[in-house]
């Protein structure tokens, strides 16, 4: 039985294969400015925030389908966020890179592509419209792959999030070489979340000296505190800070510091 992850695959390859039939459109991206996220987590005291401007979600439906992605990601670098995701994918997220050029002309913070990236195709597309830092999903490729998009990223100078949600995901990152490794506490193939999984993931990833994200699933302090104990050196929130009524309390609540001991 297909599941949630496989069905999203499956939609991505029929747009990379768009993409390979305009693949003009690359050129007519113009990539802005440079940041890099790994050196802003490498002097970090607090916890270092991506913000994610979000419109949907496969399970949670439409998020906040009326904010100006450009107007949002200003609030959240105004409000401490040390770098701003931005959803592109269109089939189930109703994102764009539309939405990434609006984001890259608004702020100078890294910005995090996020996007079920199976091709080299869509790091160059990212990298045009201006991301400094792309997502690799290791559930959604064997290691082979997932080693070479890894190094393709690297080659064109941007910074890797590689996420992973179980051990074996986890062994795989590492000896690829990620320097950054999200633990999804979503599990893509039932979309169920459980912050346990950073707390159960955490310290095979701090042995190995990579820096470690927290997504999904963080919606209080009381969640961040929990992801903090278990080491985190960032977290990723997207829903929460999209539908949040004060988001300059909320944002700025969640900076608490780090660990020295989870610091590199």
């Amino acid at each position: 039985m297909a599941t949630i992850l496989d069905t999203i695959l499956s939609e991505k390859k029929i747009e990379i294969d768009d993409l390979y039939r305009h693949q003009t459109r690359v050129s007519a991206y113009k990539n802005l400015t440079k940041q890099s996220f790994i050196s802003i987590l490498e002097k970090a005291e607090e916890l270092a925030i991506i913000a994610e401007y979000k419109r949907a979600s496969p399970s949670k439906g439409d998020i906040s389908t009326d904010k100006d992605p450009a107007e949002q990601a200003s609030s959240y670098i105004k409000y401490g966020a040390s770098a701003v995701s931005v959803l592109t994918d269109k089939r189930f997220f109703k994102g764009d890179f539309a939405d990434l050029e609006a984001v890259r002309k608004a702020i100078d913070a890294p910005i995090l592509c996020k996007d079920f990236i199976i091709d080299r195709i869509q790091i160059d597309i990212a990298k045009a419209s201006g991301a400094n830092l792309i997502l690799l999903i290791a559930a959604a490729m064997k290691e082979e792959k997932l080693a070479d998009l890894y190094q393709y990223a690297k080659s064109q100078q941007l910074d890797v999030l590689m996420e992973v949600h179980n051990e074996a995901e986890v062994d795989m990152a590492i000896r690829v070489g990620a320097k950054i490794i999200g633990v999804n506490n979503r599990n893509l193939k039932t979309f169920e979340v459980d912050l346990s999984v950073t707390e159960r993931l955490s310290s095979k990833i701090k042995k190995a000296g990579a820096f470690l994200i927290s997504e999904s699933g963080i919606k209080t302090i009381e969640d961040v505190k929990r992801v903090v104990n278990a080491g985190a050196n960032g977290i990723l929130v997207g829903e929460t800070f999209m539908r949040a009524d004060n988001l300059s309390h909320t944002l700025k609540e969640m900076k608490l510091p780090i660990q020295k001991g989870a610091q590199i």
